[in-house]
């Protein structure tokens, strides 16, 4: 970050200084809000949370390095007193910002692959000067101030993700850092329960184009009708990205390889490159076209864009990682998080990677899809369990629907075939015995388990892989579904 002395800080959040700080202290370091990140030079700021209390840990702060702590209450070390330590957060980003006025602020917001976007576009940045991005999803009104705070004035790029709870949340953050360049991805069902339905969650995703100036650009999904009106509700200019010929900047000629992985023509208006991703699932084409479209904006050569889409590799955790174990076995980790969309997109991708080999599948019931939730969880078990799946295991609570949706889709899909001998009655308990399920659309036995957790899942599913089968991993953030991915693979955690 720029340097700033305490009384700077504390002029900026409204502070006041306490504990003998010395107002003409600099900080130099990263501004952190867990101790354990505190560098020589660092601001800790201390949040109170429903487990833990920053403020017990100032002077552990101090001692790793720190110059002073943000708090809302006298701890003994030097401290800018705040009346709400994440507002004053806000405040000083906000502030940090401002003093950086060579940087060019790009904003990425959707319901499903904003993270995956902003590490592409970030990557294109790269190219053209110095780029800050959030490490993972840092996407919220925590994560989002941490990120721009570590800008320094070298910084050209701050490529940043907004994520919404709720109506407002993103025109907060946009005040925060206001974009030049506001990217939407897609209007889809994450977080539904919260915003009662897709009409809402187009609002919330919207307030990003709002926020731009009359000199920004708004990025858009030409094959999203709900983010396509968005340009209505903007007065910066507006570049469309997709697959249909609305499209400034579009995919042609999509293909898709055995291992999921798509290669396509980047048609723009000054000519074309040809893209072939490492990215696994034909859903990272909307990704890689939604970065493509922005470096364009920037300037960037369509050579350019099309060899470092082309290169660019996971960098964020947990989001379709893909690894081979010795014994052939392939375990798709696909667990940071959840939503309908998300899921349908890892099943189609995992039907390509696994073809022609025992596909096994880990998930859990969704969250946040309020009065939907169950006819959803129960849509969703009906995608797996009708998805030709060897193996089918559903973890953790409230899996009830998913089960049931499994179940009748495996029955219905075995349907014009004799029962199994010794087949249990249908439909057994959850947390009873496998449902094997025969049949001419399941040639092999259809295995479908609930159990407690993440863990019992690993154990599980460790006793039917044998080599060359392949696994998809994939659950809300509440579950920690990586675990079970992380024991099939020998990395497991203490």
């Amino acid at each position: 970050m720029i340097p700033l002395p305490l009384a700077r800080i504390a002029e900026i959040t409204s502070g006041a200084l306490s504990g003998m700080a010395d107002p003409r202290a600099v900080v130099r370091g990263p501004v952190v809000i867990d101790s354990r990140g505190v560098e020589p030079g660092s601001l800790f700021v201390a949040l109170k949370g429903a487990r833990v209390d920053g403020h017990d840990f100032a002077a552990q702060a101090i001692r790793a390095g720190a110059v002073a702590v943000l708090a809302t209450r006298p701890v003994e070390a030097p401290t800018v007193i705040v009346p709400d330590a994440a507002a004053a957060l806000a405040d000083l980003a906000r502030a940090h910002v401002a003093a950086l006025p060579q940087a060019t602020v790009i904003g990425v917001t959707g319901s499903a692959g904003k993270t995956s976007t902003k590490d592409l576009l970030a990557r294109l940045t790269a190219r053209i000067g110095p780029t800050i991005a959030p490490v993972g999803s840092f996407n919220n009104e925590l994560g989002h101030p941490l990120t721009v705070l570590r800008a320094d004035a070298d910084t050209r790029y701050l490529v940043l993700e907004l994520s919404a709870r709720n109506i407002g949340h993103i025109a907060d953050l946009a005040r925060i850092a206001p974009p030049q360049i506001g990217v939407v991805l897609n209007v889809g069902t994450a977080h539904i329960g919260v915003f009662g339905g897709k009409e809402a969650i187009a609002k919330a995703k919207g307030e990003l184009v709002e926020a731009l100036p009359r000199t920004g650009v708004a990025v858009l999904n030409a094959d999203d009708p709900l983010v396509l009106e968005m340009a209505s509700r903007t007065e910066a200019r507006v570049t469309l990205f997709g697959r249909s010929e609305a499209a400034a900047i579009r995919a042609e000629d999509v293909t898709v390889d055995e291992r999921g992985r798509a290669s396509f023509t980047l048609r723009t208006p000054s000519g074309s490159g040809q893209v072939r991703l490492k990215l696994y699932g034909a859903h990272a084409v909307e990704n890689a076209l939604a970065a493509a479209a922005a470096g364009y904006e920037l300037g960037l050569p369509v050579a350019t864009i099309a060899a470092e889409l082309s290169e660019a590799t996971p960098v964020s955790r947990w989001r379709m990682e893909v690894t081979d174990r010795p014994d052939g076995v392939t375990v798709v980790n696909d667990a940071y998080n959840a939503n309908p969309d998300s899921m349908r997109a890892a099943f189609e991708a995992f039907g390509v990677l696994g073809k022609g080999r025992r596909r096994f599948a880990v998930i859990a019931a969704l969250r946040e899809l309020g009065e939907e939730s169950d006819s959803l969880n129960e849509e969703l078990g009906r995608l797996a369990g009708g998805s030709g799946l060897a193996g089918l295991i559903v973890a953790g609570p409230d899996a009830q629907p998913v089960l049931q949706g499994a179940y009748a889709a495996a029955q219905e899909a075995s349907a014009a075939g004799p029962p199994l001998a010794g087949a249990p009655p249908f439909p057994p308990a959850a947390g009873g015995p496998p449902f094997p399920v025969g049949g001419p659309a399941h040639p092999q036995q259809t295995r479908i388990l609930h159990v407690p957790d993440a863990a019992a899942a690993a154990a599980e599913l460790a006793g039917w892989l044998r080599p060359g089968d392949a696994v998809l991993v994939k659950g809300p953030r509440a579950m920690g579904l990586e675990r079970t991915a992380e024991l099939l693979l020998g990395g497991a955690r203490q």
